[in-house]
């Protein structure tokens, strides 16, 4: 059998996708009912992190031990790969010793080229370009809320970074329209844009792009690399805060999404993150984990 990869959203098939949303909200019915589940006992994924993390290792790590699997944290300070070793060896190394490697990096390159020398399924756990296992656990938390997001229009407000790039590709997996409000210089990939220009819209204001919309969605103005630019960012980003006024021109059951962490008085309000039910940003951040139970489990109990 071909080994699979999860390097974006584009590598399972619409079917696919909405199927491990379906299988998602069922592991987390399993989990928190007590039920032991343990359909990868004896096996590892090795999770490889150039770029710290909170929910990606928490949840990777807590899901193959739900699992009965193991999860071996490898940093780029503690391995080889930080020294140079070329991504060809490491992948080849790793995935004869390994039943699935995560990789949470800077280049996304990297990343295919880890997948191309891996005997291995291998998960993109982020990269400059694309983050598409937080978009799982937000479209598992938009089905959980509201049912199917197909027809729907989503908003997205702030930068064309790597969470920008994986909401185009799944507004054209699960068939919604896309809002893009950025400012000029900011905008997500050229060619992504142009190869979905028919689910996605552009627009230079908030408040232009939320209107009407059923779920808003955020991320903050200077994302891991980036804090160097941040008091330029704030200048550019400067009335792009979400605020519960602002959902307010939204549809009356709209949502609101941010993948953590939130800078609060930044791109969202301190009242909308906390104090407003229709931020459901910590269902969100829980289901990354149920989300990913799912995706390990496509990807590995269905290579065997």
């Amino acid at each position: 059998m071909t080994t699979r990869h999860f390097l974006t959203l584009l590598d399972l098939t619409p079917d696919e996708l909405k199927a491990l949303i379906r299988r998602a909200v069922e592991l987390k019915r399993i989990r928190n009912s007590g039920e032991i589940y343990e359909p990868l006992k004896n096996q590892v994924l090795a999770m490889i992190f150039e770029k710290s993390s909170t929910r990606t290792r928490v949840s990777f790590e807590a899901g193959m031990a739900q699992f009965g699997g193991h999860a071996l944290f490898l940093s780029s300070r503690d391995t080889q790969l930080g020294r140079g070793e070329p991504v060809e060896d490491s992948a080849k190394v790793i995935s004869s010793m390994c039943d699935a490697v995560m990789i949470r990096t800077f280049s996304h390159e990297s990343v295919e080229t880890f997948a191309a020398n891996s005997s291995v399924p291998v998960i993109n756990a982020l990269t400059d370009d694309y983050h598409p296992c937080q978009l799982l656990a937000d479209m598992q938390t938009y089905y959980e809320h509201r049912g199917d997001i197909q027809g729907k229009t989503v908003t997205w407000v702030g930068d064309g970074n790597n969470m920008c790039h994986s909401y185009i590709n799944a507004a054209r997996q699960f068939d919604f329209h896309l809002n893009i409000a950025c400012p000029e210089g900011f905008d997500p990939n050229a060619e992504l844009v142009a190869a979905n220009q028919d689910r996605i819209s552009i627009y230079r204001t908030p408040e232009e792009a939320i209107k009407g919309s059923h779920l808003v969605v955020t991320d903050v103005w200077a994302s891991m690399g980036q804090e160097e630019e941040q008091k330029e960012r704030e200048k550019a980003f400067a009335g792009y805060q979400v605020t519960s006024a602002l959902m307010d021109t939204a549809d009356k059951e709209a949502l609101f999404m941010h993948c953590l962490p939130a800078h609060r008085g930044e791109e969202v309000s301190a009242e909308l993150m906390d104090n407003d039910p229709r931020s459901v940003v910590f269902d969100e951040a829980e289901n990354r984990l149920h989300a990913q139970k799912a995706l390990l489990e496509l990807l590995m109990v269905g290579s065997q």
